[in-house]
């Protein structure tokens, strides 16, 4: 394979090359090998930016967290009064993110549900602070909810939060799959996390009569 000058290479650039291998892939069945074809380099160049693939792979996960949270534009979530409005808004934003840049998505799921153990330790460095305070701030967010008397806060919050993760993995698992993410599709799973939210906030069970 015929390779082109150094130059033309920058570090944003070998990044975009390496995502969609990462994203079918996944880190463990990814080789440097791989990268370097994809990127149109050698894997000695990819030593030279990234000193190896973990380095590589981190350095490509901070570029697309950083470009999911402008597009999710999460200081606006923050600034909403009513929670439910809130889950509800930055869920349909997530999933019309999803869908609009599949790979980028794949990448930041599989980092963040379902990480490698030799991950662990650096995921836990470069981005428990930020994934603490964007838990704080829907903990703030949830405190303004006034609940039935005897439901635990906490657990209350924990069931919200496996609740969206079931829709992560399940999209997640369509576009694994090969299922068509199209406009139906979209317009379906909104109108499941509308009718998450409203069951979650009035309840299921019928009042007797």
């Amino acid at each position: 394979m015929k390779h082109l000058p150094v130059q033309l290479y920058e570090r944003d650039k070998i990044l975009e090359a390496c995502l969609s291998v990462f994203a079918r892939h996944g880190y463990k069945h990814t080789s440097t090998g791989m990268l370097a074809e994809a990127a149109g380099i050698s894997k000695a160049l990819i030593f030279h930016h990234f000193q190896n693939k973990k380095k590589l792979y981190l350095s490509l996960l901070e570029h697309c967290y950083e470009k999911v949270g402008t597009s999710l534009d999460t200081g606006s979530i923050s600034e909403q009064e009513d929670f439910f409005a809130a889950l509800h808004l930055y869920m349909s934003r997530k999933f019309e993110y999803y869908r609009k840049h599949p790979d980028e998505s794949k990448l930041v799921y599989e980092a963040f549900y379902t990480i490698p153990d030799e991950l662990k330790a650096d995921m836990e460095e470069k981005f428990g602070d930020v994934l603490a305070n964007k838990d704080q701030v829907w903990d703030q967010l949830f405190e303004k909810v006034p609940l039935q008397e005897g439901i635990p806060r906490k657990y209350a919050l924990d069931l919200i939060r496996i609740t969206f993760e079931h829709l992560d993995t399940a999209f997640f698992a369509d576009l694994t799959n090969g299922i068509i993410i199209d406009e139906p599709y979209m317009d379906n799973l909104f109108e499941k996390i509308k009718h998450f939210c409203s069951i979650i906030r009035d309840g299921m069970e019928k009042e007797p009569s």
